[in-house]
């Protein structure tokens, strides 16, 4: 497994807050909409549903990926796993209170990636892990 993981980003909003909507996928639409239009050519999803604990579309060129929360620990961690994609992979979304109105997240994936497809995906992987950080740190909670 390869570890890949975000840079922490603060978030001017408490922590149970955000752990409310980041635990239920069926809030990754408003995410997806407060994509700025300049980035949304980069970003190719196709048939997108969307559950509380699940979310499923199609990503060009990628093809369809399903991922689905394994666990969930109050107000610190959402846990989940892909069931259909071409790459095992494990997502969490850490989030520590630094305050009654402040927090912090941190966005990690583990890849089941051999060593050649490691060095080929690990950049755009950050990137896109650090992207997704960044606009879950502009999102209203």
């Amino acid at each position: 497994m390869k570890r890949i993981e975000s840079n922490v980003k603060q978030i001017p909003y408490s922590q149970e807050s955000v752990y409310a909507k980041v635990s239920d996928l069926s809030n990754l639409r408003e995410l997806l909409e407060r994509i700025p239009e300049d980035q949304k050519h980069n970003i190719k999803l196709e048939n997108l549903e969307c559950t509380t604990d699940r979310v499923s579309t199609t990503v060009s060129p990628i093809g369809k990926v399903e991922f689905v929360i394994i666990s969930r620990e109050p107000f610190k961690c959402v846990k989940m796993e892909t069931t259909q994609s071409p790459v095992k992979l494990i997502l969490w979304i850490q989030i520590v209170s630094t305050g009654d109105s402040n927090c912090k997240i941190k966005l990690t994936a583990d890849a089941d990636l051999n060593i050649f497809m490691a060095k080929m995906v690990e950049k755009p992987l950050t990137e896109a892990l650090d992207k997704l950080a960044d606009t879950l740190a502009m999102i209203p909670y």
